[in-house]
């Protein structure tokens, strides 16, 4: 005899798909971090000594990435990259909110040595950013092939961690195909040269948010008013206004350049509470004594963030509310603000 089985049944038990929902199946939940080598991950991973961009030097490895995720805490089901060098506080701050985390080795060398913006080409820094970031051939000035490219070395340690450390579910992050990164559920972040590469990488590549701490830089090309992949309330930066390149007017020109004042004025975060006014555009006065280089690090977690009497960290609203908040709630649009010059070279 036939019966129909009813529907609540059917959901009950019908196995749901990592697409579907993010639950850790940890017999011991913990925090868990991972260390390891690139070209262990990979064997295609290669060394370009013209660029400073190796697997070993001195005889040490410098192709070491990092992975951090905390099965106690709830998921919200998205993966942070961070482009510049491993920040243990940083990861730490990022797994409290829910979040899982790697840091990536990859072709972000090449700054020191090609750092010129020739007046005849407006996005020579950001399509070498691009060819670092993707593998595509967007540069004449650098060849950084696939596999050692941002994207496929985050791709290659995420499927290493999903079939290592299966607990962890970092299997969500990958496309249902195996074939890629599933990039809506991942968001960019860096600081400084790496909050600049965040912004290239999100205008190329259409990602859950780009979190920008004192940055993006750039200041005298126009790739960041490109058309973007990632919309632009996805984009969110945070400066010290002390900071060099605030008060260079970089970052602000950016901001613009990206649109972000059509989501809220700049916003004073010390003064104004969470969720600060919905605003993409986020300041700082914290106490530096007055010196520009520790204005540029303060806005990021470190080992110098300052806390309260009760040991919490003072920005850990911001920071919370950069990574977390709704991208979907917007401030009230502005118009540009005229005190930010757009063209920044000297004549």
């Amino acid at each position: 005899m036939n019966r129909a089985v009813p529907l609540f049944l059917l959901l009950f038990f019908t196995p749901l798909s990592a697409e579907d929902l993010l639950i850790y199946s940890d017999p011991h939940p913990q925090a868990y971090h991972t260390s390891t080598r690139a070209s262990v991950i990979d064997s295609r991973c290669s060394s370009h000594p013209e660029i400073n961009f190796c697997l070993e030097k001195d005889g040490k490895p410098t192709d070491t990435e990092n992975a951090d995720v905390d099965t106690s805490v709830k998921p919200r089901g998205q993966c942070v990259i961070w482009l510049m060098g491993y920040n243990p506080l940083l990861a730490e701050r990022l797994n409290h909110y829910g979040l899982h985390s790697i840091q990536v080795a990859y072709a972000r060398e090449w700054f020191s040595q090609l750092n010129t913006e020739p007046k005849e080409d407006t996005q020579h820094l950001g399509n070498i950013r691009c060819e670092a970031l993707t593998g595509l051939d967007t540069s004449k000035f650098i060849q950084i092939p696939l596999a050692d490219s941002m994207q496929e070395r985050a791709f290659q340690l995420i499927k290493f961690l999903a079939k290592n450390q299966p607990t962890a579910r970092w299997d969500y992050f990958l496309k249902s195909d195996g074939t890629g990164l599933n990039w809506e559920k991942i968001i960019i972040a860096g600081s400084s040269h790496g909050a600049t590469s965040s912004a290239r990488f999100g205008i190329q590549q259409k990602v859950a948010r780009v979190v920008m701490f004192c940055g993006p830089r750039d200041q005298f090309e126009d790739w960041q008013s490109l058309p973007s992949a990632t919309p632009p309330n996805r984009f969110f930066g945070y400066s010290h206004i002390l900071d060099g390149g605030w008060t260079g007017n970089h970052y602000t020109r950016s901001w613009l350049l990206l649109g972000l004042n059509k989501f809220g004025p700049i916003i004073d975060a010390d003064t104004t509470p969470a969720p600060f006014a919905h605003s993409r555009r986020l300041t700082t006065q914290g106490d530096v004594k007055n010196d520009p280089a520790k204005a540029h690090s303060y806005v990021q977690p470190n080992k110098n963030s300052p806390k309260d009497t009760k040991g919490n960290y003072l920005q850990d609203e911001v920071w919370k509310y950069l990574f977390t908040s709704d991208v979907n709630a917007v401030g009230t649009a502005v118009a540009p603000e005229a005190s930010t010059p757009m063209n920044l070279r000297k004549k």
